[in-house]
């Protein structure tokens, strides 16, 4: 298994089965309702983790969340508790709504105050921090091999968070003093305070994982500063940290990266509400298969109803009934050829697109046991159970039936008519009770 770290700007083998394999993934900053581009990374790692569990290796996923940050402060004065809270509550609600379970850890910065205050004391004693009138901050000039993870030049690598206190105008601040209107602060050597950003994924990364673990995740926009900000801190202070860093590609609207701060926003909530967008879970779980991890992919109602169309394929295909013993391989498929790409394309790099196209051949080839056994991986098991009828419209389906026994057609298309208005559609077979009732999306 290799897979592709901006790094080492390669591809990169973890160690063999069973590893063991830490992730950690860095998870939202939760002051209001997560937009469907943020759901991109926790779908990815979560289908990385369950293909690497399958694959013989012990996993250890960690995905935090950011409860203590600027972005709340400034979204609620004087309540950030509050909100930060109910947007975690709701962080963990929409989800939970993908079907893919929870990582193994999900810590909270909130949660982790004694780890980070002890980690950013470790860097000052060092050398590698200071402190200025309640701040402290990194010295980025001690760390030989800042810019390594980005490639910034270093007229490119001023720190975002502009400060007098600074001594250099790269640096970045590990700790900050109380500020008027800040409704939480936490005792440290350097006065009541906060933590800054990067330190929070630091430490927690580090109590839950170790040291050393093997793959370090986040969105493409996290590269600079967020994560050269990590990986420098966390190396002076004598950890080897992530060996391997995954950088997603972002989610796009209309050619645009979405974003909070753009006001361009589709929420994971409303995505998934057939009143508002009309998708379902399923169709987002595979839009996100049709790019490679590392590539932005595009969305757009275009873009939905393709996938959309595809999960309604692969339903087809187990509506079917298709009767195994009688099945042979048609020409051109060998499920035991097939299944060698199909561990080969995830394997090398966790290409889901390639991965896909191969579960389509198998649906083309009708083999449904092929493409039963590989759907689990990506969320997708759903596809494979077709839903009952429930009892009423059973009875119409009856009637229906009568009626065109008697010729009476007219009544027969009024009762299709009315079972269609219900979400089902009903179709003639030759095997018994004579039709099939298929849900509609």
């Amino acid at each position: 298994m290799r897979v592709y770290s901006t790094l080492q700007r390669t591809l990169v083998e973890l160690p063999a089965p069973p590893g063991p394999v830490g992730i950690y993934l860095c998870g939202p900053t939760v002051y209001q309702r997560i937009h469907v581009g943020n759901a991109r990374p926790y779908v990815i790692f979560m289908w990385l983790a369950r293909w690497l569990r399958l694959r013989g290796y012990e996993v250890t996923f960690v995905s935090n969340i950011t409860d203590v940050n600027d972005k709340i402060y400034a979204a609620a004065p004087g309540h950030s508790v509050e909100l930060a809270d109910r947007a975690a509550d709701w962080y963990i609600e929409d989800t939970d709504r993908l079907g893919l379970g929870r990582p193994d850890a999900e810590p909270k910065a909130t949660e982790t105050m004694e780890d980070i205050i002890a980690m950013i004391a470790e860097l000052v004693a060092g050398g590698h921090a200071y402190e200025a009138q309640g701040d402290v901050y990194f010295r980025v000039g001690r760390y030989g091999d800042y810019g390594q993870l980005s490639r910034q030049k270093p007229d490119q690598m001023e720190d975002q968070e502009p400060s007098s206190l600074k001594k250099d105008p790269r640096d970045f601040a590990l700790w900050k003093a109380t500020k008027e209107g800040e409704d939480t602060s936490w005792e440290s050597p350097w006065g009541k305070g906060r933590p800054g950003w990067h330190i929070e994924c630091s430490a927690m990364a580090a109590k839950l994982l170790g040291p050393s673990f093997e793959i370090h995740g986040g969105g493409l926009d996290l590269v600079f500063p967020h994560h050269e900000n990590e990986l420098a801190q966390s190396r002076a202070a004598g950890q080897e940290f992530a060996h391997i860093w995954m950088h997603n590609g972002l989610l796009r609207l209309t050619g645009e990266k979405m974003s909070k701060s753009l006001g361009n926003v589709a929420t994971l909530e409303a995505v998934l509400d057939k009143d508002q967008y009309g998708w379902d879970r399923e169709t987002l779980l595979l839009f996100f298969m049709t790019a490679h991890w590392r590539k932005p992919i595009d969305f757009s109602p275009e873009t939905m109803m393709q996938a959309h169309t595809q999960v309604d394929a692969f339903r087809e295909l187990f509506r079917m009934k298709i009767d195994r013993a009688a099945w042979k391989p048609p020409q051109g498929w060998n499920p035991d050829v097939e299944a060698q790409k199909f561990e080969g394309v995830l394997d090398n790099d966790f290409n889901t697109p390639d991965a896909l196209a191969i579960l389509h051949k198998a649906r083309s080839a009708w083999d449904d046991e092929f493409v039963r056994e590989r759907l689990g991986i990506f969320g997708l098991e759903s596809l494979t159970v077709d839903e009952e009828a429930p009892p009423e419209i059973v009875e119409l389906a009856e009637m229906r039936l009568s009626a065109r026994a008697e010729r009476n057609f007219p009544e027969s298309d009024r009762l299709r008519d009315e079972i269609a208005a219900a979400g089902w559609e009903v179709r003639d077979v030759s095997a018994e009770p004579g039709y099939q009732l298929v849900k509609r999306d």
